[in-house]
């Protein structure tokens, strides 16, 4: 199977998040993304950590019950969460998908600042067109 690079698959616009952010915040903008986490980067666009809608539906039921929503990202985030480079393999991170909890990985570049994300969904499309592709060949051949 030919390699599929990480950069042809990515979300280059993903919802980001700082520490300061509060998680109201943060929440209103998964709903408007439909994206169910993403990292959380400084002012430089260096990947400090990694918020999910988990992270915060745990904070939004805590503030229901006491009544107070004072959270902000930096408090819940997952800091130094798994990183990926655009040049690396699709079908190396699905191996480790299988074995990882991560969904939604950060990719950064050479310099180690944010480029994009990739996620599950992500991962099986660039298999599915993988194996199409492959089908498509190998049914033209047999024509």
């Amino acid at each position: 199977m030919e390699s599929i690079k990480i950069s042809s698959f990515m979300n280059q616009h993903p919802v980001t998040f700082t520490v300061n952010m509060h998680i109201a915040e943060a929440v209103e903008l998964f709903l408007n993304a439909k994206q169910i986490g993403g990292p959380v980067i400084d002012e430089n666009n260096y990947v400090i950590g990694f918020l999910s809608e988990q992270d915060c539906l745990i904070k939004m039921l805590e503030a229901t019950y006491l009544n107070e929503n004072h959270y902000v990202v930096g408090d819940i985030m997952h800091a130094n969460p798994l990183t990926v480079r655009p040049e690396g393999s699709v079908l190396d991170l699905a191996q480790q998908m299988t074995h990882a909890k991560p969904k939604i990985y950060p990719i950064i570049d050479e310099s180690n600042k944010l480029i994009g994300i990739i996620n599950r969904t992500d991962v099986l499309k660039a298999i599915d067109d993988q194996l199409k592709a492959m089908y498509k060949q190998g049914h033209s051949r047999l024509v």
